[in-house]
């Protein structure tokens, strides 16, 4: 199941090559070299379900590690759905369907959090429609949760995944997706120690709210 993920990957990586232009800046001075240390993976402004199609960025050794060892929470709604829900499992078969709600569905993704999987998460929890609101008119904010897989995460490196937005591709509603755009993103590798030191040093009174306030700002500061 593992090797189809990777080659299911490997055909969206061909595909959007194919299919697509690339814009990528790198915001730090780690780059490629250091995705083999990287234990959690952040995707910032969650635009569309076409998203797999960031992987053109990814080296093939990568793409490799996240076919193997990616474990990421995904909406028991969406996997439910028949062609989309078959897609993302295919293509993610570490996929853990949640509920919206903070429940044992939340609890039993974090206890497959650990130093030998490679955590993905899209920590604002819901898509953001062209109106640059979510489904139901408010506001995009990062949730608590990926606060809660740092506490779990006591070494390696992180990876910020900035999207540009997928809006001009593909927006909730769409039937099909269009062809021959530029997808754009930003890329950046901390060290999960050192990301905790720094989110500490702000005001919030708990962790969490650290994390999220840190967040929200770079959603608004390092989105291309």
């Amino acid at each position: 199941m593992k090797f189809l993920s990777f080659l299911l990957m490997a055909k969206v990586k061909v595909l959007s090559h194919l299919l697509y232009r690339g814009r990528l800046q790198w915001l730090s001075a780690e780059k490629e070299a250091a995705l083999k240390e990287v234990k959690l993976v952040v995707f910032l402004n969650h635009t569309s379900l076409f998203e797999p199609l960031f992987i053109r960025f990814a080296p093939w050794h990568f793409v490799w590690d996240v076919a193997h060892k990616v474990i990421v929470p995904g909406a028991d709604i969406t996997m439910q759905r028949p062609m989309a829900g078959k897609i993302l499992k295919a293509l993610l078969p570490g996929v853990i369907p949640i509920t919206r709600k903070k429940d044992e569905s939340w609890e039993a993704f974090l206890q497959s959090v650990s130093q030998d999987v490679i955590t993905a998460i899209l920590p604002e929890g819901r898509m953001k429609r062209r109106n640059g609101l979510d489904k139901f008119g408010k506001p995009m904010s990062v949730r608590g949760g990926v606060a809660e897989i740092l506490e779990r995460l006591n070494g390696g490196k992180m990876l910020f995944v900035y999207s540009g937005g997928l809006h001009h591709i593909q927006s909730p509603g769409d039937w099909f997706p269009k062809v021959f755009k530029t997808i754009n993103a930003n890329l950046e590798v901390l060290d999960i120690n050192h990301y905790k030191s720094l989110v500490n040093a702000r005001d919030e009174n708990s962790f969490k709210a650290r994390v999220m306030a840190d967040m929200d700002r770079r959603l608004l500061d390092c989105v291309p």
